[in-house]
């Protein structure tokens, strides 16, 4: 069958912007800030926990599109031990994180083991309310609270906060402004205090001591009661928030649901492709968190060099007794406390937990994917495609039926299995398809070859031969010795895509395979095309076009898969080179004609099918 893409450039319409009710005289601003937000994206109700639109924890899994929480012997061991608030010892912080998902007394207290005086008290003071004041933290065995310094203060810190204290949707403000008794201000230390936004207790954020005598204090007003929104953003879970701050990187709603749909992103903010917003200060910062690496990609960060973007500083509510002036610290030190065996030890690390997360995460199991052992071109290319090398394509395998000639193309994915198109094979005829690994041209053999026969074919069990609906099939090869794993020295499997929003409309992506070229001439070598993903199939197939598939190919349809190609791979780079599996060739109008581009089975729509069958470890590059 035939692929075939029309480069369009998108336009804004693409993008269908979310329309929150608003008064005519609210004027044009109001509207200006409403167009950072994608409707049809904010229809899914996306939060931290959705695994679409970001990277679950190293205590988490991904299963359905969502974060579910691992049991403790699920996470990676030799990390540091951690002690929780009920003085519980836990080997590390990933097995106190899975424990605290069905006991969420037990917050993270203070790395090493527990001592029998450890304490951790964050309170509220100088309100009338009990859900609001002042932030001050009492730790160790030190009778004297601390402030929580003003500068940086953000509604990351302070969705933390209120969430320590018991107040599940996090702050309704950062800023506000409370008497303070002069006789109040008797230290002349604060606390400054970093916080990703998703933790659950202020002890795992970075928390470092300050003196500095012209500090103004830190204020938060938590979240008690629901409301309806009006002319603001509605979170996912239930708060409400001014449309201004919506796209601008930081975790306003305390679930991130307000930086997960967003067209572009305000203020000193990143844009992922997956239309998510993250603060300047996490690019480069050796952890991927746009889903395909951007912001560690080596354009951005220029080899090893980490930049240090600018943060903005938040402007400083003014308190009673302080001068309102910006932090010159003089002292800083790590907030420590000593056991009751004398042994010293962070009991908020200057680190902070995110490090110990990072490290978690690198402890992982990972696995080898989508790299070439040859470099794919990006420049060149000819009419009809290019002749591929050695070692470009090392997850193209031909698809041989009997003593035949090769019908279909398929995808090694890893372990024993090859991903193809259900029209390219029949479970009855498991005995006669023949797999070659490791090939460029069908006719001349070479030694780098490798011939599989097959243990089953799985069809998928809603395909729809008359639409070419759920077009997927998964081969399991037969080892070449019993009881071992399929060995296939010059093959290296292509990344499963578990999001849908890895790769969008107008991404350059790679097809390959053995199908008809110009003139609908045979081809016996192994040729490939770059074609771009298309915004809009649904208007020239009609009713044809379904969401579990992709449309892809050229403007002028100089480049397009056609009949022989079927169940080979269209493959996307990510910002490091490294290939996902994308689309299946699945079917198309004609070959190479301008207007039809070719069509695509969407293997993101499938990973949790994918891997049902050839189990999560074989295809999860990262923690899903």
């Amino acid at each position: 069958m035939k692929v075939l893409l029309v480069l369009l450039v998108f336009s804004c319409s693409f993008f269908c912007i979310c329309g929150f009710q608003h008064r005519a005289s609210e004027g044009e601003e109001q509207v200006q800030q409403e167009t950072f937000l994608i409707k049809e994206c904010l229809n899914n109700q996306y939060t931290h926990n959705s695994c679409k639109k970001v990277f679950c924890h190293p205590w988490q899994r991904c299963v359905g599109g969502s974060c579910i929480c691992k049991l403790p012997y699920q996470c990676p061991k030799n990390t540091t031990s951690v002690c929780s608030t009920n003085g519980r010892t836990f080997k590390n912080y990933c097995q106190l994180k899975t424990y605290e998902c069905q006991h969420p007394q037990e917050k993270f207290l203070s790395k090493a083991k527990c001592g029998p005086s450890e304490k951790f008290e964050v309170s509220l003071d100088y309100a009338d309310s009990q859900s609001e004041g002042l932030i001050q933290v009492k730790h160790g065995n030190h009778t004297e609270k601390l402030f929580i310094c003003n500068s940086e203060w953000s509604m990351n810190e302070a969705n933390v906060v209120c969430r320590h204290l018991g107040f599940k949707i996090g702050a309704e403000y950062h800023k506000k402004t409370f008497h303070v008794p002069e006789s109040a201000l008797t230290s002349s230390q604060c606390l400054h205090a970093t916080c990703r936004g998703l933790e659950t207790s202020l002890a795992e954020c970075s928390l470092i001591e300050s003196r500095n005598s012209n500090e103004d204090f830190a204020s938060v007003v938590c979240h008690k009661e629901d409301k309806e929104c009006s002319n603001e953003f509605p979170c996912v879970n239930g708060k409400c928030i001014p449309l201004t701050e919506t796209c601008n990187g930081i975790n306003d709603c305390g679930d991130l649901s307000d930086e997960l749909c967003c067209k572009e992103c305000k203020g000193k903010s990143f844009h992922c492709n997956s239309d998510v917003c993250i603060p300047n200060k996490y690019l480069c910062n050796r952890e991927a968190d746009c889903l395909a690496g951007e912001d560690e990609s080596q354009a951005l960060c220029g080899g090893d060099q980490k930049p240090k973007p600018e943060v903005p500083g938040d402007q400083k509510p003014k308190v009673s007794g302080r001068s309102h002036s910006n932090a010159n610290i003089q002292e800083q030190k790590d907030i420590s406390t000593s056991s009751m065996d004398g042994e010293q030890h962070d009991f908020v690390p200057n680190s902070n937990m995110d490090e110990e997360r990072k490290t978690l995460k690198t402890l992982l199991p990972q696995l080898k994917c989508g790299v070439t052992s040859h470099p794919v071109t990006r420049q060149k290319r000819i009419i009809g495609g290019n002749t591929a090398r050695k070692g470009e394509f090392p997850w193209q395998v031909a698809i041989r039926e009997g003593s035949g000639t090769v019908n279909c193309g398929g995808i090694y994915i890893g372990g024993c299995w090859i991903l193809t198109a259900a029209h390219c094979v029949r479970k009855s005829r498991v005995h006669q398809y023949r797999i070659w690994t490791g090939i460029l041209d069908t006719i001349l053999y070479n030694k780098e070859i490798d011939t599989f026969r097959l243990n089953q074919v799985i069809i998928h069990e809603n395909y729809n031969a008359s639409n070419y609906l759920n077009d997927i099939a998964l081969l399991e090869m037969k080892t070449n010795e019993k009881g071992k794993p399929c060995s296939l020295a010059y093959s290296t499997p292509a990344c499963v895509p578990w999001s849908e929003y890895l790769f969008r409309s107008g991404h350059q992506c790679k097809v390959s395979g053995w199908g008809l070229a110009d003139g609908f001439t045979k081809q016996f070598v192994l040729r490939w095309g770059n074609i771009n993903l298309f915004p809009n199939c649904s208007d020239i197939y009609k009713e044809r076009f379904f969401n579990e598939m992709e449309c892809a190919g050229t403007f002028d349809g100089s480049i397009d898969s056609c009949k022989g190609d079927s169940g080979g791979p269209l493959v996307c780079l990510d910002s490091n080179n490294r290939a996902y599996v994308w689309g299946i060739v699945s079917w198309g109008e004609n070959c190479g004609v301008q207007g039809y581009p070719g069509v695509y089975t969407k293997v993101a729509r499938y990973f949790d099918w994918i891997s049902r069958h050839v189990g999560r470890s074989v295809i999860s590059l990262y923690n899903v």
